[in-house]
């Protein structure tokens, strides 16, 4: 499929032939939810805690007496009725990560690629630097192209000076093309992609799984 390739200023310069088998393919919401909800769960912290009887710091001893006393029987200040006792099946520090499988991960991204795609969400402009590293010129190069509320920039490379830039702009996360986020990717309402990473990106996915491990 061909796709128009634009400038940093917003003006069409050439097109660029990418690989329908990445970029329009059939959309596995199922996949997507998946690799979504990977992605969250791997990011949980997991250190919540709670005491159990066990861990409470109170002695031993019996309150008071079994018989005689006209109370309810009593055996612990531990025991979880009382306050300040243990809890009852209450959260403990836990690792909510799991693997997804290859495949699975393969097909979202290419799904959410697909989905923005045909939402005509991608646009693909020609590559960039950002030399000042500064802010103020990421944002009014950005700010050329699209005026959305949440854009993701798929850059080509590690490029300092545009992780310098971008780092700050609350409305813009940028992604390298080998490090992509389905959530970033799924929630974007625009995502900028350079050239050569879109190249990249249908060059990497449109070949079989088996070559990539």
């Amino acid at each position: 499929m061909d796709v128009q390739v634009v400038s940093t200023a917003g003006k069409e310069l050439r097109t660029v032939s990418l690989s329908e088998r990445v970029f329009s393919r059939d959309v596995s919401d199922g996949a997507i939810y998946h690799a979504i909800r990977n992605e969250l769960a791997n990011k949980r912290v997991g250190t919540a805690s709670t005491k159990t009887r066990g861990f409470v710091n109170f002695g031993g001893r019996k309150p008071w007496r079994q018989k005689g006393t006209g109370r309810a029987r009593a055996g612990s200040r531990r025991s979880p009725v009382w306050v300040g006792g243990g809890t009852v099946f209450g959260p403990l520090p836990r690792d909510y990560s799991y693997r997804l499988p290859k495949k699975m991960k393969r097909a979202a991204m290419m799904s959410i690629l697909s989905q923005q795609m045909q939402s005509g969400n991608v646009l693909v402009v020609e590559d960039f630097s950002v030399e000042s590293g500064k802010t103020k010129d990421m944002v009014a190069l950005v700010r050329n192209l699209t005026d959305a509320q949440r854009v993701v920039l798929v850059t080509a490379s590690d490029d300092p000076m545009v992780k310098r830039s971008a780092r700050n702009i609350p409305w813009l996360r940028f992604l390298s093309w080998n490090r992509l986020r389905a959530h970033d990717l799924f929630y974007a309402h625009k995502v900028v992609m350079m050239e050569s990473a879109a190249t990249a990106l249908g060059d990497f996915y449109a070949a079989p799984a088996e070559e990539k491990e």
